[in-house]
């Protein structure tokens, strides 16, 4: 019987078996990379999506045999190294995933690489985990004392230098500045609101603010408590939060995701299980706790009473909104805005609700462009793959610009670190013009900065 190609059914994803000491087993997995390679050389349906599948396939077509057996297997960790596990291959474009018989996931297959990279260890490992360590570098440059200098020496010509010779981050790549008003530590409380739950939301939320809102944007995080406050729902601030593991994911450091779950999971569980919703305002987060952390512990019951209750912001006003229990007192237009769909929204299969709900306020065009803007986390700044990253890219910059009413006034990505990597790829066309969705809704609702 010959296998059908593609699939009718919805994707589904197998649990994350890293605690099977199979799962480091590097030949194994050079020989499962052989198979799924061999499937990609077949189907080149994603060689416009990122740097991987290029990279597979100048292998192959450079190859003494043209085909997946002619590469050298050392060369497979070059594939590996250009995916940054955006997941969109597998969400929206590959037609072998399971339940087709092929079984392809090809980004866990690289986490899988990825994990077995980080315990034998890299040259670049320092950088690595420095970048990775979200929640140390955030507390010790948001010092008040320290942060104006920390600030101040990332846009030193000299310093950029050093730190890609030395270290390897790129000195062209756009770095966020640090903030010294924490969020966590200047949100104002909430109103004492009357829970007000709705067929499809709770009526309370618990704020996951997310190390980029906490240490580099809190403005965006005291955006979402206006607009939240606006609409009389009650919040809370998660206590002690700690980073999400997004970045130690993307590094295949499991452990470092093991520890950093076993912090935040017990105080989300517990908020989850007395009936709030979790909102997390950036899309990497939420998609760790959505879909990442469930598929490591799918057996863990706090796991996925998270997974229950996380919400994307924008997925929570709109169905807040369908529930009849959402404010559409808008005062300002918001004019022509380009707005960039980030990756780890898309894949979280919830639709453009950022869209939906930007689109409901008067005088106000939303020009969508969804396609990966190339900076991937940390992985755009790194000196060997930000110019790969700008390259990426580019189709989104042209796009973001190209307005259909006009230059636009305001460009946004529910992804703040692709925003600004917009921006810098922009080449002036954004300059001040950069703004976080959350932000451009407050501004809708004509609620004051």
């Amino acid at each position: 019987m010959t296998v059908r190609e593609g699939s009718l059914e919805a994707p589904t994803r197998h649990p994350i078996d890293w605690r099977n000491p199979a799962f480091f087993d590097r030949d194994a997995a050079l020989d499962e990379m052989e198979r799924v390679f061999d499937i990609c050389h077949g189907c080149r349906r994603c060689v416009s999506l990122c740097n991987a599948f290029p990279t597979l396939f100048d292998l192959v077509d450079e190859s003494k045999t043209m085909e997946v057996d002619g590469v050298d297997r050392d060369d497979y960790w070059k594939v590996v190294d250009q995916c940054y596990l955006c997941d969109v291959c597998y969400m929206t474009k590959c037609p072998y995933v399971p339940p087709h018989p092929w079984n392809l996931d090809f980004p866990h297959l690289m986490l899988r690489a990825k994990a077995i990279q980080f315990k034998e260890g890299t040259p670049t490992k320092f950088r690595d985990t420095s970048l990775a360590s979200t929640d140390r570098n955030g507390k010790l440059a948001g010092i008040p004392v320290v942060v104006n200098a920390v600030n101040s020496l990332a846009h030193s010509p000299a310093v950029r230098s050093m730190l890609d010779s030395r270290i390897g981050i790129h000195k062209d790549a756009w770095l966020p500045e640090f903030s010294s008003k924490q969020f966590s530590k200047t949100a104002v409380a909430s109103s004492a609101h009357p829970v007000r739950d709705g067929a499809k939301t709770p009526g309370k939320v618990a704020v996951f603010a997310t190390c980029y809102v906490n240490y580099n944007e809190p403005g965006i995080g005291h955006d979402l408590i206006k607009v939240l406050d606006h609409n009389r729902i009650p919040y809370v601030l998660v206590h002690k939060e700690a980073c999400c593991g997004m970045p130690k994911l993307e590094l295949g450091d499991l452990d470092g995701v093991a520890q950093l779950k076993d912090k935040n999971i017990p105080k989300l569980a517990a908020l989850a299980r007395d009936g709030y919703a979790i909102l997390a305002p950036i899309p990497s987060c939420g998609l760790m706790f959505k879909q990442e952390l469930p598929l490591m512990f799918p057996e863990d019951a706090d796991v996925q009473a998270v997974r229950g209750a996380m919400f994307d912001p924008f997925e929570y006003l709109v169905a807040r909104h369908k529930d009849g229990l959402l404010e559409t007192d808008f005062t300002d237009p918001l004019g022509k805005v380009s707005y960039h769909v980030a990756c780890h929204l898309r894949v979280q299969n919830v639709g453009q609700k950022t869209r939906e709900m930007l689109s409901m306020v008067p005088q106000t065009s939303v020009n969508t462009v969804e396609r990966c803007s190339g900076h991937a986390g940390t992985w755009g700044v790194k000196k060997e793959f930000h110019e790969t990253a700008m390259k990426i890219g580019r189709p989104v910059f042209r796009q973001m610009a190209e307005h259909p009413d006009g230059e636009p006034d305001w460009v946004a990505s529910d992804c703040q670190l692709a925003g600004h990597h917009i921006e810098q790829g922009m080449q002036g066309k954004a300059d001040g013009k950069v703004a976080h969705p959350l932000t451009l809704l407050r501004m809708a609702y004509g609620l004051p900065a």
